[in-house]
């Protein structure tokens, strides 16, 4: 219980110079209660009487009245000044300050961050420096502008970018959907939690390509789901090898991953056909369908017919623009779209309003076709840049099971080489020339299966893809003779 009020004749000594005036005064406020010259309900001295005191301005004064209520030291009511709040005293001998301290930054306790690869051919991140600064700035201004949103969107929000969406697909990837039929997850870890949920995926069998992508595959296993390996080859995963028992297949056709096969029309067809006689569902990922070189645009899984009722399409942001927007989008079958929205509302998961807001007016001003258009042909220089430079190389190429694969379409390459390479120590030795790759070790789910390194090409300027393909000749080369010797 707080002590009756009594005005007191408030007497400071501010601190030394050094931190903000409102925090030296609430400092000096907080110490006088933890000596006992303030106590709970005791008034404090209005604003303009204690800077005229402290020789301050009133706006210092104002602003460490207000950091002391925030904090609970003192609490003002309208006619009633402010006052030193109950239990103020056993905070402040407790040592408790009304804002955090400006200390001196922490001492790592790690071992420094590696430096940065002088080349980064990691596959998965596209060139942001393509993206037109203008255009990003102005759907940004334009998503700023907009009212504050109340509450979280949720799986029926962002209205304005599922409109967006259902333009870009359909002319982009020939798919007709409704907008209402869009739903909107923050990445493609999200979406597949989502579908294992609404689609009753646990303790069931998932076909499942190998090698193929390890998030993908650890999401649904962490999510009770059976992913069951099924050998992919040149023409991506074959349908003939489904079984009766999978309730559900994830595959990339477009451009599988990480081998890069384009899956052609006739096992689109027929896996499309297996699945509707089954009732499996079929997962697309169509990660970087948008990027095709030299060759036709393949129909997406979800556009051939059949494909509405049967396939779950996914798409992202992540690698036509940044993996940083943390944003995809997801068409069910119909039938699973009320399941979805439910998984969504129990788990929670949101995408960012004002995000899918900048992202749909970047789309709907038609910055994001000028930008595909744009990284399509970079990217196709880039690819032809690598790809020549690597081909040039007999050194290389002409080595039995050396070859260069998946080079139609995407954002990388597969340098595929002999049976037995220990690719993951081709990639390290790599790394210390500054060259960051990644061996298809990653995404095999054991030690069999096809030996390569991924060669992102993205972010790899054209007038550097010939070093980049003399350093991993000479890597490579050195590590086929040891095998061969050993």
């Amino acid at each position: 219980m707080a002590r009756h009020s009594r005005d007191v004749q408030l007497t400071l000594t501010l601190p030394p110079t050094g931190t903000a005036l409102r925090h030296r005064i609430s400092e000096a406020i907080v110490d006088a209660i933890r000596l006992g010259r303030l106590h709970p309900g005791d008034a404090l001295p209005p604003t303009r009487a204690l800077a005229a005191e402290l020789g301050v301005a009133r706006a210092g004064v104002v602003e460490a009245y207000d950091e002391l209520c925030a904090a609970g030291y003192a609490c003002a009511r309208p006619g009633s000044g402010t006052r030193i709040a109950p239990g103020a005293d056993a905070a402040a001998a407790a040592g408790a300050g009304s804002h955090v301290s400006e200390g001196p930054p922490p001492v790592a306790d790690t071992a420094p961050a590696p430096p940065a690869p002088t080349w980064d051919l990691t596959p998965g991140s596209p060139d942001t420096d393509l993206v037109s600064p203008d255009d990003w700035r102005r759907a940004w201004r334009a998503a700023a502008a907009a009212p504050i949103q109340v509450r979280a969107p949720g799986p029926s929000g962002h209205p304005e970018l599922r409109r967006a969406l259902a333009v870009h697909l359909r002319r982009t990837r020939g798919i007709l959907a409704h907008p209402d039929e869009l739903v909107l997850v923050p990445g493609v870890d999200s979406a597949l939690r989502t579908l294992a949920a609404a689609a009753n995926l646990a303790g069931r069998d998932v076909a499942f390509e190998e090698p193929g992508y390890g998030s993908a595959r650890r999401t649904l296993e962490l999510s009770g789901a059976h992913p069951r390996s099924i050998a992919v080859d040149a023409d991506g995963l074959d349908p003939a090898l489904l079984r009766a028992t999978d309730a559900a297949v994830y595959c990339t056709p477009a451009h599988q991953y990480p081998l890069g096969a384009r899956m052609p029309v006739t096992r689109r067809a027929e896996l499309v056909a297996r699945a509707a006689a089954a009732g499996t569902l079929i997962i697309e990922d169509d990660y970087d369908g948008e990027f095709r070189y030299d060759v036709s645009a393949l129909p997406a899984l979800r556009s051939i017919e059949g494909g509405r009722e049967h396939v779950a399409y996914l798409g992202t942001a992540s690698k036509i623009l940044s993996p940083s927007i943390r944003l995809a989008w997801l068409l069910p079958p119909p039938a699973l779209l009320g399941r979805v929205h439910e998984a969504l509302r129990r788990t929670g998961e949101n995408c960012c309003g004002v995000t899918g807001l900048a992202l749909a007016r970047f789309i709907e001003s038609g910055a994001l076709t000028r930008h595909l258009a744009r990284a399509s042909r970079t990217y196709s220089a880039r690819r032809s840049a690598l790809v020549g430079a690597l081909r040039s190389r007999p050194a290389l190429t002409d080595r039995p099971g050396v070859e260069l694969s998946g080079i139609e379409a995407g954002l990388h390459v597969v340098l595929q080489l002999p049976d037995g390479t220990d690719d993951a120590a081709v990639a390290t030795d790599l790394g210390t020339r500054g060259i960051a790759v990644i061996g298809l070790g990653r995404y095999r789910s054991d030690d069999e299966g096809p030996r390569g390194l991924m060669l992102g090409y993205a972010r790899l300027p054209e007038t550097q893809a010939d070093a980049v393909a003399g350093a991993i000749t000479e890597v490579v080369g050195r590590h086929l003779d040891r095998n061969r010797r050993g």
